[in-house]
């Protein structure tokens, strides 16, 4: 059986003026694609209009909560006791947004209830992405 999980979140979104702007969010875990988590952001608060997703491994985010990790195209890292700096790479620039810690790992237990670290079986996703992109060849 498939479960996803959503959970809305409020970021602030930290400007080159050092202002930090509300940026609602929601994060989202799916058993389809048991190592990953997702960030969906509404298009109201992207450049272009358009609603944006941003895609990462579920241990980047636990190791992210409790020091500096990342390499690429998302780096997290606590930022005090309190918040958690989100930082996402893209040809377009970058986007630095601080996260409420607590609401962080409130969705990270959540998703280990449903699918425990280790636990996750990544054969059924595989063959499923294979059967879609190659078809029936």
């Amino acid at each position: 059986m498939d479960v996803t999980l959503e959970q809305p979140v409020r970021a602030r979104l930290i400007t080159a003026d050092e202002e930090a702007l509300p940026a609602p969010a929601t994060l989202r875990y799916s058993t389809t694609d048991p190592l990953a988590v997702h960030i969906d952001f509404p298009s109201e608060v992207s450049l272009d209009g358009e609603g944006v997703t941003w895609t990462f491994a579920r241990s980047l985010l636990a190791e992210g909560l409790h020091g500096p990790a990342g390499a690429g195209d998302v780096h997290i890292w606590p930022c005090g006791p309190a918040r958690t700096v989100l930082e996402f790479h893209s040809p377009y620039g970058l986007a630095l947004l601080q996260f409420d810690s607590a609401a962080l790992r409130r969705f990270l237990a959540r998703s280990c209830a449903v699918v425990a670290v280790g636990q996750e079986d990544v054969g059924s996703a595989v063959d499923e992405g294979l059967s879609a992109l190659f078809g029936s060849v």
